[in-house]
């Protein structure tokens, strides 16, 4: 009767004969050791060969026997086995089959973990390297290749070698010189509390490890070592040959047997939001879903405050979560899978949990299991917070400074809405977020603010305190932080522009007149989130009045004359309108770095009105242009170019203004000068 071939030695290896026998597919599964035979499970239809094979060994072995294929299921670095077994397979004329491990290294570090990290191609040159340095080693690759540090004495005499407890492993240990207390004989797998148990036990500063992958337990070797500060030295995959995942190889072994395999695995992934971080804010859903996962994932700090049952792992981008997933599913061999992603606060507030969702949907629509994906809301820092204050968020305004960077990126919608807000709940990432909030509110003179401040919300060190803007100006002690800015009376927010020609800082530089100025802002038809050029900004009166519609608007004042650049710096600064940037340069050179615009208003073009359109539409074709002209002369270009370019939606509009003035006891009408308004798109 023809069987599989299986060349074990690998956790993989074992479930691949676990998966036939449960399919009625003969196997033989040859072990090189008498502790590779020990931990082969007994199984029906499966028998096991114990000992060493070289080329010849194998060649004799496959033309003896009947089997369907050869399938190498042996340690990544066992290169010159893997060779052995496909000539010898091929040889024989039988399918040969790579059954492949990721071994690449998943964990999501920054960049001191990284400098902590040194990568050998070999363990010769990984040897060689120790030698320089002074310390003790811990030796996690096994006894294969003991000898290769123990040739030199001061290197040998730092080992500690963690090695299987079978006698052929001690008998090696005994060979290169190893002392008992040197010989860590362990049958794994090793957590990383137990790594990290050893490193400490032993005073040990470097751990040498293979790069290999899930099950060969390198993600919690690498934690330890990361956890306990000393240097990772990895042995990297030296094997270039692609194989096959475990349900890959399932289809192929189908295809030569003749016999269906069910591989089909169920996965269930629940994104779960965990409340403030303190267990007793988990909900009791969230709770049982998290203590039935096999595998957890989630940023260090979430995962430290649960007892875990499964594996864990420090990721919460997809990026890293992916390729883990693939790995579990390759090795599931048709079982269920439970996995829980946790998330901070709620998964649906300001959470990575939905671009997460979305991506495991679509990694879903690439599978062929049953995957099943739920989100658990968890109570958010906002509704913890305002009921620790004894107050209602429903009314509030909700502003993130989270991981946003410096000022200049939310200092605009932060004065927004505490200016036209009575409460504002702000989420910021740490003290010096606290230190810059009370510094923006204090020069923008908002100074009768309250800020009511939470620190570590549901955590032992919980603390609410009242400041006042200097107060936060003064804020140390490093965690987790909420504000509650209120201002009463808050001011009134106009919804159109509402700016007089008095308001404006002028001096003797040009400026759009109020009423010129409020038709151009509604010819522009602005949208939130827009991006507009003032080109030829002048005293930056069109610049602020937009800026001052909403702080999700930037706008990019263009101004080559220095003393106009300084009014519009006056002018921002006396309307508190950070979201406007000041640009002093010449149009259209000073446009190239900037970002594409969605909107633009031409307030002075220099000559270079045809130059400037180009640059235009060359950014953005669909870009919204306004113009005006007071010359017959720029009325005469307009009209030319209007009539040589596509423009879309073209409109002309001529503004006549008079102003009342009073003599003696009448009201006079005083003309302004006409105005021609031209608003446009790129067809």
């Amino acid at each position: 009767m023809k069987k599989v071939l299986i060349f074990s030695g690998t956790t993989e290896g074992r479930k691949l004969a676990e998966t036939l026998a449960q399919a009625e597919i003969p196997a033989t599964v040859c072990v090189a050791t008498e502790y590779g035979k020990q931990v082969m499970p007994l199984l029906e239809g499966v028998c096991v060969h114990q000992g060493r094979m070289d080329l010849l060994g194998m060649q004799e072995f496959i033309k003896a026997g009947e089997f369907f294929a050869a399938v190498d299921a042996t340690h990544p670095f066992a290169t010159e086995v893997s060779k052995n077994i496909r000539e010898s397979a091929g040889q024989q004329n039988i399918p040969y089959f790579r059954l492949k491990r990721e071994t690449k290294n998943r964990m999501h570090k920054g960049e001191q973990e990284r400098k902590k990290e040194a990568w050998f191609s070999c363990h010769e040159e990984c040897a060689k390297a120790l030698e320089k340095e002074t310390g003790n080693i811990l030796l996690t690759t096994g006894s294969k290749n003991l000898e290769v540090y123990c040739k030199n004495e001061n290197l040998k005499n730092r080992l500690y070698a963690r090695v299987l407890p079978s006698a052929e492993s001690l008998e090696i240990c005994d060979r290169a010189g190893l002392k008992g207390k040197q010989i860590l004989a362990m049958q794994g797998p090793f957590s990383e509390e137990l790594n990290l148990a050893l490193i400490r036990q032993f005073d040990i500063r470097y751990l040498v490890t293979k790069e290999s992958g899930i099950t060969g337990g390198f993600t919690e070797k690498a934690l330890a070592a990361e956890q306990a500060g000393i240097r990772l030295c990895v042995i990297g995959n030296p094997e270039k040959e692609e194989g096959f995942s475990f349900s890959e190889l399932c289809v192929k072994l189908e295809e030569v047997t003749g016999i269906q395999i069910p591989v089909k695995n169920k996965m269930k992934i629940s994104l779960v939001g965990v409340g403030m971080g303190g267990i007793q804010t988990l909900t009791k859903e969230a709770a049982d879903v998290i203590s039935c996962a096999d595998y957890l994932f989630g940023a260090k700090r979430l995962l430290d405050g649960f007892c875990i049952k499964g594996e864990a792992f420090p990721y919460y981008l997809a990026s890293d979560i992916l390729p883990v997933l693939e790995q579990v599913s390759a090795q599931a061999a048709g079982k269920e899978i439970s996995v829980a992603v946790l998330f901070s606060g709620d998964s649906g507030f300001y959470s990575g949990c939905e671009n997460l969702y979305h991506r495991l949907l679509e990694w879903k629509q690439e599978r062929k299991e049953e995957i099943s994906i739920r989100i658990y809301p968890g109570i958010s820092s906002v509704s913890y917070f305002a009921a620790a204050c004894g107050m209602s968020w429903q009314d509030g305004k909700i502003v993130s400074v989270h991981g946003k960077g410096g000022r200049a990126s939310w200092e605009a919608e932060l004065l927004e809405a505490v200016r036209y807000h009575e409460k504002t709940f702000l989420l910021v990432s740490g003290a010096q977020d606290v230190r810059e909030v009370g510094c923006v509110l204090r020069e923008a003179g908002l100074l009768e603010c309250k800020i009511i401040l939470g620190y570590q919300l549901s955590y032992r060190e919980e603390t609410i305190k009242e400041l006042t803007p200097a107060a936060c100006e003064q804020v140390q002690g490093e965690g987790l932080y909420i504000c509650a800015i209120l201002h009463k009376p808050c001011e009134k927010k106009y919804l159109a522009p509402e700016k007089t020609d008095l308001d404006f800082l002028r001096e003797e530089v040009p400026m759009t007149k109020e009423e010129v100025r409020q038709t151009v802002i509604c010819k522009l038809h602005l949208t939130e989130g827009a991006v507009v050029y003032d080109i030829g900004s002048g005293t930056g009166s069109v610049a602020v009045e937009i800026a001052d519609r909403s702080a999700g608007i930037k706008v990019f004042a263009i101004e080559q004359k220095a003393e106009a650049a300084e009014l519009i710096r006056r002018n921002i600064q006396k309307f508190h309108t950070p979201n406007v940037t000041i640009i002093s340069a010449k149009a259209p050179e000073g446009l190239r770095e900037l970002p594409a615009p969605t909107h633009v208003f031409l307030g002075g073009t220099g000559g270079n009105l045809s130059d400037i359109l180009d640059v235009l539409r060359e950014k953005n074709p669909a870009v919204r242009v306004v113009m005006t002209a007071v010359s017959l002369e720029t009325v005469s270009e307009i009209t030319k170019i209007q009539r040589e370019m596509q423009l879309k939606d073209a409109e002309v509009v001529q503004l006549q203004v008079s102003r009342a003035k009073t003599a003696g006891n009448y009201q006079l009408m005083r003309a302004e000068n006409p105005v021609y308004i031209f608003s446009f798109g790129f067809a």
